[in-house]
């Protein structure tokens, strides 16, 4: 998920107390209608044969393609982000799952995931998918350059911005820079803070952490949000299991599908204007509902719905379809 950590504890809390001081900023009637389903998207992984060497899955000193930095195995095989076929099929992977919209990673200009961004939505335009942009913390990044981003990315048709780790910039700043941003567009705060996200002049917030931002702490989170005239996209994902990425101890057991299930239904209860998906294809954190194989040594599908082999390798990406057609019938 992420190549920066968020800011010390200490850190945060004297960010929470300006958010808290800090008036509401946020202009009325700004947010206008748009995707209701969200999946965040990770365009950064290469092979010998498309990228000169493994790129991603070699992460924390793996040995590919029979070690790699992921709990799991893709049942596709390791690919390139640059693979045409690898993403027209990720495409039709996202479609068949109901959902809208991809949020793709990016770093910045010049970054491998900017050079990618051209045929991603290229090839998720072809598949009558939306694409938001990801703004992750890259080097430099600060609110004013957000905000120039954003004119840029624009001018490609991106409508949707998600911004991860906002807190690490004062909240003034981001009311100043959020203040220049087309109206046209929606730009939403990685925060669990409503009070922040509104006086930083966002459009709404989103969780993205699957630990952190579990399905019981979504209600609140929502309605918190709508007493700021902000939309609430908390994020729901199937487990997580960094160990062999980033050698994180925290693990969040996919119960055989029972956490998905309980954060799809935990969103549905809270309301949410919108729900993100986290992940499409993360494998680093084994947050991802790409298929995946069975594979000596990997964890694997099996069991998901009591599904078992084969049949279980789709079992999140259809779970996805029935979970998203619930939710935009309801909403």
């Amino acid at each position: 998920m992420r190549r920066a950590i968020l800011a010390p504890l200490a850190a945060s809390l004297v960010i929470v107390t300006a958010a808290a001081a800090a008036p509401d900023l946020r202009p009325e009637a700004r947010v206008p209608a748009g995707p209701r389903t969200t999946i965040f998207y990770y365009p950064w992984y290469g092979t010998p044969d498309h990228d000169g060497e493994f790129v991603h899955w070699s992460q924390n000193g793996a040995a590919p393609p029979d070690a790699i930095a992921s709990a799991f195995y893709p049942a596709r095989g390791l690919y390139s982000s640059r693979d045409a076929r690898v993403l027209e099929a990720h495409m039709d992977d996202i479609r068949r799952s109901g959902v809208e919209q991809l949020a793709t990673s990016w770093w910045g200009w010049g970054s491998l995931e900017d050079r990618h961004l051209p045929a991603i939505l290229a090839a998720a335009r072809t598949a009558g998918l939306d694409v938001a942009v990801h703004i992750e913390p890259y080097g430099g990044r600060t609110p004013a350059s957000v905000a120039a981003d954003i004119v840029r990315l624009r001018e490609l048709g991106v409508s949707d911005f998600y911004v991860y780790g906002p807190q690490a910039a004062p909240v003034e700043e981001w009311a100043a820079a959020n203040a220049t941003v087309d109206p046209q567009a929606r730009v939403f705060a990685q925060t669990g803070l409503a009070g922040f996200a509104a006086a930083g002049g966002f459009d709404g917030l989103y969780t993205y952490d699957v630990l952190v931002f579990g399905a019981p702490r979504f209600a609140r989170l929502c309605e918190q949000a709508r007493r700021k005239n902000l939309l609430c996209a908390p994020s729901v994902g199937p487990g997580y299991d960094a160990m062999r990425a980033i050698g994180d101890l925290r693990i969040k057991l996919r119960r055989a599908g029972r956490t998905y299930d309980a954060m799809w239904q935990a969103a549905i209860r809270a309301r949410a204007d919108i729900v993100g998906v986290t992940s499409y294809n993360e494998w680093h954190e084994g947050t991802q509902i790409e298929p995946a194989r069975a594979r000596s040594g990997f964890v694997s599908y099996h069991g998901a719905w009591g599904l078992r082999g084969k049949a279980a390798e789709y079992a999140y990406v259809d779970r996805t379809a029935y979970w998203a057609g619930r939710f935009l019938r309801g909403r």
